[in-house]
């Protein structure tokens, strides 16, 4: 897939570097469960044009909002897409990471030890379920095809599979994060990480805002695992995303772009919904209600014609979504700001406090 560019990118002067991107995370900042409740998370505030910064519960980020703003969601779903099986042949013990259903019973996954899975092998999951190697993928996975391919299967895979946690928490999945690890828009299912600057809701933050007149727009954005990687390639042009599944319903479109015309803010929860809204977006401020895959890579230098604010989380050195949120604040100052949080001991990563970015 090409890379998309719909917005005019600003001088080239200001050119990022990979090395631009590093700061020290001290792995005690790593949350690795949520706030309780989650509203009572910590929330960063600054603005563009502006160098003081604010800090709140997130429960109080109502006071930054105007009725007719709208914030933008990803309404995706994590599945649970991690397994213990048996190779057939040989009964080793085989790790298999779901990645994404290509067709029904079909799907990429990732496998390891990847050495010891080949084409034409069987691995048996619990229950009896068994899945045939029929494929290798460019990226060192496999294509497996279950050899039961109805519908009580992809019961079975939720009712067996672990959820997915990121590397970077240093625990094993417990039954309690099938909840903990979803946001409380997940309606429909296709990601295996969640989308991480949506959890700091609680339904009744959510009630508070719809009350006082802020609208909130869901979308589908179905994340892979690009946002665990970091981008380590000196010329971060050359970086590539790999491409994630969006729709925009007419009905959500319709909202963000009536607040644009009225001179309300849209601000993008997550950085999922920011390439999502821009790979959808044109210069007339118009968002086009569309189902498509985005392979957008946003970092600086580049141009917002759409937003006028990003909520999202504190992430790893050279994460994409901290590009992301230096394209939109700036390198020096995002990085500054993350320094800031490091020593106020704020909690990063997905589990973590959040920072809120405004025009």
């Amino acid at each position: 897939m090409a890379a998309f560019n719909n917005v005019d990118p600003v001088l080239q002067s200001e050119k990022a570097h990979s090395d631009d991107f590093l700061y020290d995370l001290p792995d005690d900042l790593i949350a690795e469960h949520p706030a309780n409740p989650r509203d009572a998370s910590q929330l960063m505030v600054v603005r563009r044009e502006e160098s003081e910064k604010e800090f709140i519960r997130f429960r109080d980020v109502i006071k930054y909002l105007n009725p007719g703003d709208v914030l933008v969601v990803n309404n995706s779903k994590v599945y649970p897409a991690k397994f213990d099986t048996i190779k057939v042949e040989t009964g080793d013990h085989i790790d298999v990471f779901l990645l994404r259903e290509l067709e029904p019973g079909v799907w990429e996954a990732q496998v390891s030890p990847p050495r010891k899975v080949r084409i034409g092998n069987t691995l048996e999951f619990d229950k009896g379920l068994r899945s045939d190697i029929v494929d290798n993928t460019v990226s060192s996975g496999r294509v497996i095809q279950f050899q039961n391919r109805g519908a009580d299967t992809n019961e079975i895979l939720r009712e067996l599979g672990k959820m997915p946690l990121p590397r970077y928490i240093n625990r094993e999945p417990i039954p309690s994060d099938r909840e903990k690890y979803q946001t409380i828009f997940a309606k429909k299912p296709g990601s295996v990480a969640v989308p991480a600057g949506a959890l700091h809701f609680t339904e009744e933050l959510v009630n508070d805002l719809t009350d006082y007149g802020v609208h909130i727009a869901e979308i589908t954005v179905h994340l892979g695992l690009g946002g665990y990687e970091r981008v380590t390639l000196s010329e971060i042009d050359k970086y590539s995303m790999n491409a994630e599944y969006y729709n925009i319903s007419v009905e959500s479109a319709d909202i963000i772009n009536e607040a644009k015309d009225n001179g309300n803010k849209v601000i993008a929860v997550g950085a999922s919904v920011v390439r999502a809204l821009l790979s959808s977006h044109f210069k007339g401020r118009k968002v086009i209600p569309k189902e498509n895959w985005t392979d957008l890579f946003v970092f600086p230098p580049f141009h917002f014609h759409l937003l006028d604010g990003i909520i999202s989380n504190f992430h790893q050195p050279q994460a994409p979504s901290l590009l992301m949120q230096s394209a939109f604040y700036g390198k020096e100052k995002t990085i500054e700001a993350y320094e800031v949080a490091v020593k106020e001991k704020m909690r990063f990563e997905a589990f973590g406090d959040a920072l809120m970015i405004l025009r």
